[in-house]
């Protein structure tokens, strides 16, 4: 089984400012495919062949680093473009109350993704996630994901590479963290956290 460029949930223009249509065209079309087209490379012809993207991550996790790199980062990125929305959209009554209790408001929580995404050093990613009943940001770096951990449950995620942002913000990636906190689906996190289990790529 071969894994598919998945499309992206919204026109190429709908981030616009936060993320233009020049930077969708590079970070989909050419970043995101080239981790798919490496993924399908590597597990063609291997025991990987039919496994879902998740069991994936989780076989090649310690024991093959390209391979984890590439079908990691083509869940991260599939994640990402579904944590984002053209308008932002409201979370459930069970989401809101949640970010209420752990961050104060949904105001209190962005200023904290943005502050943690700001500090993160080198490339990575910011995450909204359920761990232990409560609400957590947790940061990976480079390629790793939350998309086999056990006992976490990803909710929204923000991309902290330089690719990301750069032809949007240059470096400033506070100000790209403050557009795209804009930008955030919430009714998207809110279905992640109903559900309860890890949003699954689709093959």
């Amino acid at each position: 089984m071969a894994f598919d460029l998945i499309d992206l949930p919204y026109e190429d223009t709908a981030l616009e400012p936060a993320v233009s249509a020049k930077t969708l065209s590079y970070h989909h079309g050419k970043h995101h495919q080239a981790y798919i087209d490496k993924t399908n490379k590597a597990i063609e012809g291997t025991d990987h062949a039919d496994k879902s993207l998740e069991e994936v991550i989780a076989a090649a996790r310690g024991s093959d680093q390209g391979l984890f790199n590439n079908s990691a980062q083509s869940w991260n990125h599939g994640f990402y473009w579904h944590s984002m929305a053209a308008e932002e959209t409201s979370a459930s009554d069970e989401l809101k109350s949640m970010i209420d209790r752990d961050f104060g408001s949904v105001d209190g929580l962005k200023e904290k993704l943005a502050e943690r995404g700001a500090g993160h050093f080198a490339n990575g990613w910011v995450w909204l996630a359920v761990k232990g009943g409560k609400l957590t940001i947790e940061e990976t770096h480079d390629g790793d994901t939350l998309a086999d951990q056990d006992g976490v449950n990803p909710l929204l995620v923000i991309d902290l590479w330089e690719h990301a942002y750069y032809l949007d913000h240059q470096n400033a990636r506070p100000a790209y963290l403050d557009a795209v906190n804009g930008k955030l689906n919430w009714s998207f996190a809110s279905e992640n956290l109903a559900r309860g289990t890890t949003w699954e790529y689709p093959n």
